[in-house]
């Protein structure tokens, strides 16, 4: 088992590779983001780790982009790629689906995500 040294990483991208995600290219987002991070020569600065399912299925696929606290919906490698060039320029929104702060989850009123289902049992 790999144990990263993750000193000097200032991102951290969660790719969901689930089934879902897997249906919609995250195979392929996720081998785009990896690529641009290597070839812009961040793999100091940007750590990914893929992981199962992040619970937003119907906005296949989603990278949550941390301590950015962002979600985005990625339709396409070139998006997974160009979330890497711009993940510090605060001004980049493009399919956002949620974005921390103020310090809550806030959805994008801009960009139509599924609303999903609420944890609150009551």
């Amino acid at each position: 088992m790999t144990t990263w040294n993750l000193k000097g990483t200032n991102s951290h991208l969660l790719i969901c590779n689930g089934s879902s995600c897997m249906k919609k290219g995250g195979e392929e987002i996720t081998q785009a983001i990896r690529d641009e991070i290597s070839s812009q020569g961040l793999n100091q600065k940007i750590h990914t780790t893929r992981t199962r399912c992040n619970g937003r299925c119907k906005d296949a696929c989603v990278v949550i982009a941390y301590p950015q606290g962002t979600w985005y919906r990625v339709d396409s490698p070139d998006f997974g790629r160009e979330i890497v060039r711009n993940l510090d320029d605060e001004k980049f929104i493009p399919q956002v689906i949620y974005q921390f702060a103020n310090g809550e989850m806030t959805p994008n009123p801009d960009f139509p995500a599924q609303t999903g289902i609420s944890k609150d049992k009551s």
